[in-house]
């Protein structure tokens, strides 16, 4: 089954709200087998939302549009299906005794302007609200279905799972589309894109595919099968086969965030580490301490952004600040051993760099040094970050919490 999902409101078009609407339904239809090939997403406008609802009819089994169901001059959706279906309103007594005890109920009279929610093109069902004011509408066409339910997330989610959920899952019949996320740092995406490519290419049953990001590869493995047993047995072998050809670059495959994996590693070592961090800020310490329980593993970070306080906090060496300066491997290392001794840490780490627009410490913009201290193991990584300054500290978070990683694990050589 084919669907299509339209996200109707100016506020859209216009960048002042983001249309998380569609994500949670293309995810809900995922879960029961249905399959999302489009979105679309239009302004308050009846002829350009008719024009939406016949494209969207012509090439998908079922289309679910949210938004433009109030009552007010610019909810327009109503009148918009009516004419792209060529279908007169009928007004239901029903829906209007419901509204106007709704408002009996909040202790406030009705406008007038609310019957206007009472009328459903004939033909048509409609979907009774718990939560607002606005039925949601579900109409056939041609052997298709489409269904309008309010904007309001939810309201939506409401008539998602009481009415459009059960109907498409027993549509459908038995299925489950499965997807399993595979994440991986320290690679690029061209890198991951080579060692896959026949995994790629052959695979459409389950299917690859990959979403970089700053720092981070995501490799996506979809299935489809009678269920999501079926289709994890399907997607089994191929994460397995992923996995040992991204080698120790992959931290995780269970689609969880790198600093969670971090302090899942830290928790079963025993560990407990800190920071010293220059051009992030402390960003590396929010990471960190995003999980809960995060206070068995973490011990905190001294923020050193100046000479001055790199050298009297932290204890980098004079001859260090006046030599390679302070964007360089030994300012990187000298900052996680001053780490390590100052909070009484089993592992720390340091970063500094040049995070842009301008050069710093003779340094270009991007470049980056970090480097990991334990009594077991010194470490230390420089690279130059792409993209804008934002860019490049997100960069070196991930550099920092990967080598991190990648001492738990010992592959600091792999």
């Amino acid at each position: 089954m084919r669907a299509e999902v339209v996200g109707i409101g100016t506020e859209i078009l216009l960048g002042q709200i983001a249309n998380s609407n569609a994500q949670w339904i293309s995810e809900r239809l995922a879960e029961i087998g249905v399959d999302v090939l489009h979105h679309q997403a239009v302004g308050d406008n009846v002829d350009r939302i008719a024009d939406v609802f016949r494209l969207a009819l012509s090439r998908a089994d079922v289309v679910i549009a949210t938004g433009g169901l109030g009552p007010t001059q610019d909810d327009v959706t109503r009148e918009a299906l009516a004419v792209a279906l060529g279908l007169e309103f009928a007004r239901h007594p029903e829906i209007e005794d419901f509204l106007r005890e709704k408002f009996r109920s909040l202790g406030r009279s009705m406008p007038d302007i609310n019957l206007v929610q009472a009328d459903v093109p004939v033909g048509c069902r409609y979907i009774m609200p718990e939560r607002g004011t606005a039925p949601g509408l579900v109409c056939e066409h041609e052997g298709k279905r489409l269904y309008v339910v309010p904007g309001v997330p939810a309201e939506m989610r409401e008539m998602m799972h009481g009415t459009i959920l059960p109907e498409l899952g027993e549509l459908a019949g038995p299925s489950a589309l499965v997807s399993r996320v595979l994440r991986a740092t320290g690679i690029p995406e061209s890198k991951v894109a080579e060692l896959l490519d026949d995994l790629f290419r052959a695979s459409t049953n389950p299917s690859v595919a990959y979403l970089a990001s700053s720092g981070e590869v995501k490799v996506r493995l979809s299935a489809k099968a009678a269920s999501r047993a079926d289709a994890d047995e399907l997607i089994r072998p191929l994460a397995d086969e992923v996995e040992r050809r991204l080698g120790a670059a992959v931290f995780t495959t269970g689609d969880e965030e790198l600093e969670q994996a971090v302090g899942r590693l830290l928790k079963a070592a025993g560990k407990r580490v800190a920071c010293a961090e220059s051009l992030t800020g402390g960003g590396v310490a929010k990471r960190l301490t995003q999980s809960p329980g995060s206070s068995d593993y973490f011990l905190g970070s001294a923020v050193c952004y100046s000479e001055e306080a790199k050298h009297s906090v932290l204890g980098v060496s004079e001859e260090t600040l006046e030599g390679p300066g302070v964007v360089s491997e030994e300012c990187a290392r000298e900052m996680a051993a001053g780490a390590r001794r100052i909070f009484d840490a089993d592992v720390a780490v340091g970063l500094t760099g040049a995070a842009g627009p301008e050069s710093h410490g003779g340094a270009p913009p991007g470049q980056v040094w970090v480097a990991l201290d334990a009594e077991d193991a010194q470490e230390a990584r420089g690279f130059r970050a792409p993209g804008d300054r934002e860019q490049v500290m997100r960069w070196s978070e991930q550099a920092a919490l990967d080598l991190l990683r990648r001492y738990l694990q010992d592959l600091l050589r792999a």
